[in-house]
């Protein structure tokens, strides 16, 4: 009965300071996700649709410059679907590409045909080497550059007429005719006008902070942005998506195709799939995948924290010494490990005779120290000591049953004399 209640009082009950001392770290964790999901979620603003957004508030959207231009009486539609896009494009329309390097090179062709035989205006946001042979032939993009305020040394009357305005980004080189070049850094345009036929134009625009909320009220900026975007009576502000099930189709074959029309400067159309991967992330999964990265780490500080000291628990049952001996006796037979056992035997005979010579237990393992003082105890050669304490294992169960009655006997033997 006292044996049972032992039993179930120590291997199954615990007291509040071991549950709580087993699950702080997990709680701790939990409490640093929940704070840290918190803070990630008031950093965040509420009116987010994207960058570029034109209905979006936050410092990267673009909600200011499209009320601006809906105040000078401009209709503003966000389209997100390619046949959106190439259906609204007209002499009256500004299209507004706000993603060209995602849009692949079908996409591109398809784009550049729609816009190409109209009198309206399309403008690039940050065209680089993926989309800028495909949409605008003949242009080249060049290494980028820092974004600050720049004179535009042009004669562009919007550029003249904002004077200085944040621009850089991608700066461009082209050998097209009729070429409008402005804001240049080095040399090289970061704004530049393509003239198109009849009274058309496109234009690339290096770096599209001239038209971010928390940019648009300094230096030139808004001036620039309402200029080259209210130039027709409707603006089509199209933002590319990766769910545009145009993005499927047209293959080699479209490719192919976009590749013959548009040439192939430097071979750049084939780089479209060489675009930034995180351009082609959702911000959300950006979030989230910080989220995750954080819980990884604080699971990991967790689960290598350190043990800490060893703590004596009572056992639940006491066994007795001689059963251990006799357990460990059965191991070393199955496994015939009579080296193992004729070596702790020797161990034990040596450290229990030590003490009786005057030996200190530290040269127990010594034949120089112990041989010596065993000799002067005993009429006994060395040799035979050495072979009895340090000698080599037996050969066989009876010769290991013959070394125990011998060290039993030497142990005697220093104990009586």
């Amino acid at each position: 009965m006292t044996e049972a209640t032992t039993i179930a009082t120590t291997s199954a009950s615990r007291t509040p300071h071991q549950i709580w001392l087993r699950v702080r770290g997990l709680l701790l964790a939990l409490l640093i996700l929940v704070v840290a999901g918190i803070t990630f979620a008031a950093l965040r603003p509420g009116d987010q649709h994207g960058r570029l957004d034109p209905r979006s508030a936050d410092p990267y959207g673009s909600r200011a410059v499209a009320e601006l231009l809906k105040d000078r009486g401009v209709s503003v539609s966000v389209v997100t679907t390619l046949d959106e896009a190439t259906d609204a494009a007209g002499p009256d329309t500004t299209l507004l590409v706000a993603g060209p390097n995602l849009l692949t090179t079908y996409q591109q062709y398809r784009l550049r045909t729609a816009t190409g035989d109209t009198a309206g205006r399309t403008v690039l946001v940050a065209p680089g080497p993926p989309s800028v042979a495909g949409l605008a032939p003949g242009v080249r993009a060049a290494s980028a550059s820092r974004v600050t305020p720049r004179r535009p040394n042009c004669e562009l009357p919007a550029a003249r007429t904002a004077g200085t305005a944040d621009t850089g980004g991608i700066r461009y080189t082209t050998d097209a005719g009729g070429a409008t070049a402005c804001y240049p850094d080095d040399g090289l345009p970061t704004l530049l006008v393509l003239p198109g036929r009849e009274t058309g134009d496109t234009v690339l625009l290096g770096s599209s902070d001239i038209l971010h909320n928390d940019r648009l009220d300094q230096e030139g900026n808004a001036s620039l942005a309402l200029q080259l975007l209210g130039s027709r009576p409707h603006l089509v502000w199209y933002l590319p998506s990766l769910t545009d099930p145009s993005a499927a189709e047209g293959g080699a074959d479209g490719g192919a195709d976009g590749g013959a029309d548009g040439g192939s400067e430097g071979g750049e159309d084939e780089s479209a799939g060489e675009s930034g991967f995180i351009d082609l992330i959702p911000s959300g999964w950006l979030w989230g995948t910080l989220q995750l990265a954080l819980a990884a780490v604080l699971t990991a500080i967790w689960r290598a924290r350190r043990l800490g000291p060893l703590v004596t628990e009572r056992l639940p049952v006491a066994i007795r010494a001689s059963e251990s001996t006799e357990g460990r006796a059965r191991l070393y037979r199955k496994a015939n490990a009579r080296d193992r056992a004729a070596d702790a035997l020797r161990s034990a005979t040596r450290n229990r005779i030590a003490p009786l010579l005057g030996v200190s237990s530290r040269d127990t393992e010594s034949p120089e120290v112990l041989l010596p003082a065993v000799s002067a105890r005993l009429a006994t050669t060395d040799s035979d000591l050495r072979t009895l304490l340090f000698g080599p294992a037996p050969a066989d169960d009876a010769a290991l049953v013959l070394l125990t009655a011998q060290l039993d006997a030497l142990e005697r033997e220093v104990r009586t004399s």
